[in-house]
């Protein structure tokens, strides 16, 4: 099993509030994405490189509610949240190969679909964020090529990430575990932080930061 970075996720509480904030870091505009009717949510993407992409992603209004938690803890979020930048996902190409105790932080696998693309993401019983977001999402894709070769490239280019959190060996264990290599950095916090993420992208007006919160976007 071999896992790299594939996207990273915005969590707003509507599509508009959360593409303006990532407008507002990057200096950007997002391209329309799709729905997700099995979690009654859509996105909208930006390009990070040939195989890394952001989405900003919400709770569709015209989609019925799912029967099960939603994914990204988005069943949480109030009206007046603040988009963030929530977690992020990494891709395998042997999803089903992870041990018990991956399972029992990122959840378990199940199919997905959003128009003509589909997947196999791996999504915790009560939809909550593997780690409170620090530890990704595990996803692997059903086709070739990548869904970001297709993207519109605005000259945005991942750098880094870099993750907070309490427990940075807890972290690292799980990506030992899938055999993670890719541009992500922990970082220790002490043990009452809340965790939390910032992404180092290249845009065509120079390296700019996505904060985890809008409260520090320049």
């Amino acid at each position: 099993m071999k896992s790299t970075l594939d996207h990273l996720a915005i969590v707003a509480p509507d599509l508009d509030t959360g593409c303006a904030f990532v407008s507002r870091a990057l200096g950007v505009e997002l391209q329309p994405g799709g729905a997700h009717p099995r979690m009654g949510t859509h996105n909208r993407l930006l390009c990070l490189g040939a195989d890394i992409y952001l989405e900003v992603i919400a709770i569709d209004p015209s989609a019925q509610r799912p029967d099960r938690p939603r994914w990204f803890g988005m069943d949480d979020l109030a009206v007046d949240t603040p988009p963030r930048l929530a977690t992020w996902v990494a891709r395998t190409d042997d999803i089903h190969a992870m041990s018990d105790t991956c399972r029992a932080i990122v959840g378990n696998p199940e199919p997905m679909t959003r128009g003509t693309l589909a997947w196999q993401i791996t999504i915790p019983a009560d939809g909550s964020l593997p780690l409170n977001g620090s530890a990704p999402t595990l996803i692997q894709w059903a086709q070739t090529p990548h869904p970001a070769s297709v993207m519109r490239d605005q000259g945005c280019e991942l750098v880094a990430l870099d993750v907070f959190d309490p427990d940075p060996a807890k972290v690292q264990a799980l990506l030992t575990a899938i055999n993670f290599s890719g541009p992500v950095h922990l970082h220790a916090l002490d043990a009452t932080a809340k965790p939390y993420l910032i992404a180092h992208i290249q845009t065509p007006s120079g390296l700019k930061k996505l904060p985890y919160t809008n409260r520090s976007i320049f």
